[in-house]
């Protein structure tokens, strides 16, 4: 005992190897998840969910959180949704969980934080496990881009536009990625470069099956545009991945917003999407008792804001702000997912922090795969897991830009190693 004391003390006195030690630690009252599942992503009006309603992707991927756990309904005592353009999301949620077999004892709520709704949702779940409100609960994110936009209806009023700052949140995201572009230098070139290697990725890992274990299928129905007549179908694959994409293909594609410049394309940025994810989270003690296999550990999450007219710089006010509260360095963490909202932003991100670009969104990003605002935070858990499966990598960090100029970012240990 005295030997394995001083060992575990030496091992703390490792330069630059404390915070590793302290997260990989395990405790009963750890947050874990065990299971984290995501549908296909599909493009918004023209892949497999145009015509499938918010409520119904989200009761059909809590039916398969429930099938794939084969956990106790019953057990779960909260379902907490992250969504941005369904003001209704709150009723969908509650409504999809009742029919998905979850009782009416448990509860049901949406939270909106623009793109990174979905990790909210996670670190909303996990608070309440944290803090012993609850034992077990499900997070959600999901978005249908196919039925609804997120552009603001009027002006804000005129005393709040009276703070420059307030009035640069009226601006539409495409013009936020012109100022990134702008004012850091981020070239065309060098955007439309990023975006190729993110869709060369995003191919490879579709060809080597590398997704399947983290997209379960949804059966769904079609309308034929001409006929009006539905078909049933399965969608079990993202179709927004572009085989043969090159920087040079994408050199072609005109600007999208030429009233703010013309850096920003529909080549660049991330893609319009219909798509969900869901993550079972619970207490350690309750995973052992119930036999539940435990991926990962949530150590936490963090927000921070940035200046609203360069919102998709918001990675890098966050991911500093959680290493530094959990001791740790760029250095330790294995892999990073970051939301592609634009290339300029994520090239100025991976730039800014000093990344190392082999180890962030090893898969492919949102440039490839498609960005459904409210699911994003959660689909990254998904891929972030899976990836760490396929590769034995350990310290895992997730980020996202935040409309109106805000960035999450959150923290997670592999235990599937």
């Amino acid at each position: 005992m005295a030997a394995d004391r001083l060992n575990s003390l030496l091992s703390h006195l490792k330069p630059g190897s404390s915070g590793v030690n302290t997260i990989t630690q395990k405790n009963p009252d750890d947050v874990v998840i065990t299971l984290a599942l995501r549908t296909p992503l599909t493009k918004a009006r023209k892949g497999g969910f145009k015509d499938t309603e918010l409520d119904y992707i989200v009761y059909a991927l809590l039916k398969e959180t429930l099938s794939k756990s084969k956990i106790d309904p019953a057990l779960i005592e909260d379902v907490c949704l992250g969504n941005v353009n369904d003001g209704k999301a709150a009723y969908m949620v509650r409504a999809a969980a009742l029919a998905a077999g979850i009782p009416h004892t448990s509860g049901a709520s949406s939270v909106n934080r623009f793109c990174s709704s979905g990790l909210k949702a996670v670190q909303d779940i996990a608070n309440q496990i944290s803090l012993g409100a609850i034992d077990v609960g499900v997070a959600l994110g999901a978005e249908l881009m196919s039925a609804a936009g997120d552009r603001l209806e009027r002006p804000f009023n005129e005393e709040v536009l009276r703070n420059p700052e307030s009035a640069d949140c009226m601006q539409p995201m495409g013009q936020t990625s012109e100022n990134v572009g702008a004012d850091f230098g981020i070239s065309r070139d060098m955007q439309d470069r990023y975006a190729a290697e993110s869709f060369r990725r995003a191919e490879a890992a579709q060809k080597s099956g590398w997704f399947d274990d983290e997209i379960v299928p949804i059966t769904t129905k079609v309308k034929d545009p001409k006929t009006g007549e539905l078909t049933q179908v399965t969608i079990a694959r993202d179709d927004g991945v572009r085989y043969g994409t090159t920087a040079e293909s994408l050199g072609k594609i005109r600007p999208a917003f030429p009233q703010f410049g013309d850096r920003t394309t529909g080549g660049n940025a991330s893609q319009v999407t219909d798509g969900a994810a869901s993550v079972l989270l619970m207490r350690r003690s309750k995973a052992i008792e119930l036999n539940q296999p435990i991926l990962a550990k949530f150590c936490g999450a963090t927000v921070a804001g940035v200046p609203p007219r360069v919102m998709g710089i918001g990675p890098t006010a966050a991911i500093p702000k959680l290493l530094n509260k959990f001791n740790l360095t760029k250095e330790d963490i294995e892999i990073y997912e970051i939301n592609e909202a634009f290339a300029s932003m994520a090239v100025y991100c991976i730039s800014n922090l000093g990344l190392d670009h082999a180890k962030v969104n090893p898969r492919g990003g949102a440039i490839a795969l498609g960005h459904p605002l409210g699911a994003t935070g959660a689909r990254q858990i998904a891929t972030i897991l899976s990836e760490a499966r396929r590769t034995k990598k350990k310290v895992l960090v997730t980020s996202m830009c935040i409309g109106t100029g805000q960035g999450m970012a959150g923290l997670f240990v592999n235990e599937q190693v």
